[in-house]
């Protein structure tokens, strides 16, 4: 294994993880509901009267922010070492895997886990197994 350290930024990364979870945590103690990106664009699909304003304030906050850093520098380039319809396979297969465990990585992995929910540490766990799995199984099994 190699590791590119021009490549490594320990900092912008902890900035990004502190930026996450404060915002996780100001979502739950303003608003009473779990950050899980499954869920808040999963109630945009059937609505409950009432509900939609903050979920499309929320998606449109998830759409919106890369248009913001714009503003102050220019987007990293995106290097995707897949194929459209491994991209779709992979798509509809997490797609199916949040519904299937009752949350996302987001719900789940960051909200979940630091709320101490037993729950949410099995859903992560498998979860990450699972992509470490398939990643082996894909690079060195299948060698793709």
């Amino acid at each position: 294994m190699n590791i590119d350290w021009n490549a490594y930024t320990p900092w912008s990364a902890l900035a990004g993880g502190l930026l996450i979870g404060l915002a996780a945590a100001a979502f739950v103690l303003l608003n009473g509901r779990i950050a899980g990106i499954s869920g808040i664009v999963g109630g945009l699909l059937r609505p409950a009267w009432g509900d939609a304003a903050w979920r499309v304030a929320f998606v449109a906050g998830l759409i919106g922010a890369p248009f913001v850093y714009l503003l102050f520098a220019a987007l990293p380039k995106a290097q995707i070492d897949a194929g459209f319809g491994t991209l779709v396979v992979a798509g509809l297969l997490v797609g199916a895997g949040s519904r299937y465990g009752s949350g996302c990585t987001s719900g789940h992995g960051i909200c979940g886990l630091s709320r101490l929910s037993p729950r949410s540490l099995v859903a992560t766990t498998t979860f990450m197994a699972a992509g470490f799995a398939t990643v082996f199984a894909v690079r060195h099994v299948f060698g793709f």
